[in-house]
């Protein structure tokens, strides 16, 4: 795997994750109308993309993978932070309290957790 992408891809969803709390701590909902809260979709938005570049790139170093490590669990640590934080975000949009945005930062929380695991079951510690 990129080391360095996972690096930057965990840095980016705590800080996703901080702004997220933020808004909760502060009573905001996320309306994507204020600066605020159309700073941390923006976040979610380039982390999103972050994670389908880590996925593709997963992929095809699995393909190309000469020892033996679980195929079905690598890939499904790759596409689960892709699945997870969409839903997240499309659940805090639809949650008009301040606790879409608690939604959000537990579904920001949860990529760091995936691509250490994921980062473990490449090494083969899985």
């Amino acid at each position: 795997m990129i080391d360095s992408l996972a690096v930057a891809l965990t840095v980016l969803a705590l800080v996703a994750a901080a702004w997220a709390v933020l808004l909760v701590v502060l009573d905001k909902p996320l309306t994507l109308e204020t600066k605020l809260t159309l700073g941390v979709a923006g976040l979610v938005v380039l982390l999103e993309v972050g994670l389908l570049a880590q996925a593709v790139v997963g992929i095809v170093k699995l393909a190309g993978l000469d020892r033996e490590i679980s195929g079905a669990t690598f890939v499904g640590y790759l596409l689960g932070p892709v699945l997870v934080l969409p839903l997240a975000g499309f659940w805090s949009i639809a949650e008009r309290s301040r606790w879409g945005a608690s939604v959000l930062a537990v579904g920001c929380l949860s990529v760091p957790v995936m691509i250490v695991r994921l980062n473990q079951v490449w090494l083969g510690h899985a």
